[in-house]
């Protein structure tokens, strides 16, 4: 899939070393098609790595797809320069009279926090009600994924005795669902969280669908019953290195981390990560970009 980006953007570079195919403005125009409009509200810290993870799951399908970057305005960046916001990322206000055909907001290391205290809570409230009229569907991963259950259906979260930080069998719970077709009945797949979802108001949803769970990580997949909101409660975008790095992080924090689970061979943390979640991430983003953006939304936005 070609992928639109500014030419000029950092993360074009990478993608291009590793054969993933940039289309250039002036080539897409000459194109008779019309591209799929994906915003990406990017909460993640490090931003340059959370595009390069996300841009590689976006790239297998055949689609061509526009991509925003939208940043909050209401929240100051501590470790991204103000300069790469305002040449790369657009705020809210900038976009929101817009349509978008997908959306995908991104987890953020805030889960210990009420969602209330939240500094950009009423901003990112204020996307995922625009959401519902604007954008033909929306995917929520980990912390995001919380906050859309909470915001849409008043789920809500509670704390963990522990971090959980690991590699985690999972189940399909509803093999048939379009968005885990090509699944095997049992994958895996990367979470990094203090907070789990309050499963019993989860399952009194009944517009909602729980489609996979791990025994030792919850609910990890949900859709609503139409399509529109998708939520992934671990990190299906993270790269082999990502848990790791991680771990170092809060072991030089002193936050005496446990070491995460099922990640590096031996459970020695000298040892290679083993990288067991690549193909079920991309064809779960392959999944949603065709069968809950590309087939249900409209080819003039104008008419979502």
């Amino acid at each position: 899939m070609p992928i639109r980006l500014k030419d000029t953007m950092p993360v074009v570079d990478r993608l291009e070393q590793e054969n993933i195919f940039v289309m250039t403005r002036e080539r897409a125009i000459h194109q008779d098609i019309r591209e799929l409009k994906i915003g990406i509200v990017n909460l993640m810290p490090n931003k340059e790595t959370t595009e390069l993870q996300l841009l590689r799951m976006l790239s297998n399908s055949p689609l061509q797809l526009e991509i925003t970057f939208i940043q909050m305005a209401t929240h100051r960046y501590k470790y991204t320069a103000a300069s790469y916001l305002d040449a790369y990322y657009r705020r809210f206000d900038e976009v929101e009279q817009e349509r978008f055909d997908g959306l995908i907001i991104t987890g953020a290391p805030v889960e210990q926090l009420e969602f209330e205290q939240v500094d950009y809570w009423r901003e990112l409230c204020a996307i995922m009600d625009w959401s519902r009229t604007h954008v033909t569907s929306s995917l929520h991963i980990c912390w995001a994924a919380q906050a859309g259950l909470y915001y849409h259906y008043g789920v809500g979260k509670y704390p963990l005795e522990k971090k959980l930080s690991g590699v985690y069998l999972h189940r399909l719970e509803a093999p048939s669902h379009t968005l885990v077709r090509g699944f095997d009945d049992e994958f895996y797949a990367p979470h990094s969280r203090y907070t789990g979802v309050c499963t019993p108001a989860l399952e009194a949803q009944d517009s909602l669908r729980v489609l996979a769970r791990s025994e030792a990580a919850g609910p990890y997949l949900i859709s609503s019953r139409d399509g529109s909101q998708v939520f992934v409660l671990g990190h299906p975008e993270y790269d082999a290195e990502t848990l790791g790095q991680e771990y170092q992080r809060d072991l030089g924090l002193h936050r005496e981390p446990a070491l995460p689970e099922n990640y590096f061979e031996g459970d020695d943390p000298q040892g290679r990560p083993r990288m067991r979640w690549r193909s079920h991430g991309n064809l779960l983003f392959s999944n949603w970009l065709n069968y809950f953006v590309y087939q249900v939304t409209p080819y003039d936005l104008e008419h979502l």
